[in-house]
């Protein structure tokens, strides 16, 4: 990263890790965080990138301030739940949390710290996480680096409990507050056609839908081409 001149800052999502829960939040509250933390480190411009369910975050940014915002990547992103077929092509876990979101989204909670909660039982949750993945990125997740990687990150993500992950349910499974066609600043669209993770009719609607769109679209790869591609990713976001 700092042979591309990148700095690459990582901010936890209001409930996940160490920040603070926000009841009610919604998807273009994030924007006003990011303006807030970036003004506290005294930068002005800055790209954004969103991976998987971070992927409509990097979007309400884009959309929300380009005056602040030089580019955005959207990498193997969630798209869009309202979209005819996403949620057919969803792992059937996702499909049931989509449901529960939005029929009973009071079991969300408990449901999560059953079922979604990886300091409960950790084996049982990494087994049920890559069970809906595809081929290419089960392998990709035996590799005990990968694995180590991916626990340490959902336990530190869930360290104050699963009500930010409840939320953020609630949140990705209703409309995202703004159109696509409206977003102003160029987007790179950066997805695996071996993606069993996503939707790829979201993705491709994503990248048709936003006018000054880059789409990259890789086959043979899957929802971690990020680790592969992250050099290219970053590239694209300082050009």
């Amino acid at each position: 990263m700092a042979s591309l001149g990148a700095r690459v800052i990582v901010v936890e999502r209001p409930g996940f890790g160490l920040s603070d829960f926000q009841k009610g939040r919604e998807l273009l509250d994030w924007p006003e965080d990011v303006t807030a933390f970036a003004d506290a480190l005294g930068i002005e411009c800055f790209a954004v990138a969103g991976n998987s369910a971070g992927a409509p975050y990097a979007a309400a940014c884009a959309f929300k301030i380009p005056e602040r915002v030089t580019r955005a990547a959207i990498i193997a992103g969630l798209g869009p739940t309202d979209i005819a077929g996403v949620i057919e092509e969803m792992p059937r876990i996702r499909r049931a949390g989509v449901a529960v979101a939005r029929r009973a989204p009071w079991l969300l909670r408990a449901t999560l710290w059953l079922m979604g909660n990886p300091n409960r039982n950790p084996e049982r949750f990494f087994r049920r996480m890559a069970s809906g993945n595809s081929a290419v990125d089960q392998e990709i997740m035996s590799r005990p680096e990968i694995k180590k990687m991916l626990m340490e990150n959902f336990r530190e993500a869930t360290c104050a409990g699963v009500r930010g992950f409840a939320r953020e349910a609630i949140i990705l499974s209703s409309p995202w507050g703004f159109r696509l066609e409206d977003i102003s600043i160029p987007v790179d669209v950066w997805h695996g056609e071996d993606d069993a993770n996503v939707s790829l009719s979201a993705a491709r609607h994503v990248a048709d839908t936003i006018p000054d769109c880059r789409a990259t679209f890789l086959p043979g790869e899957g929802h971690w081409l990020f680790l592969e591609h992250w050099e290219e990713i970053l590239s694209s976001l300082l050009s």
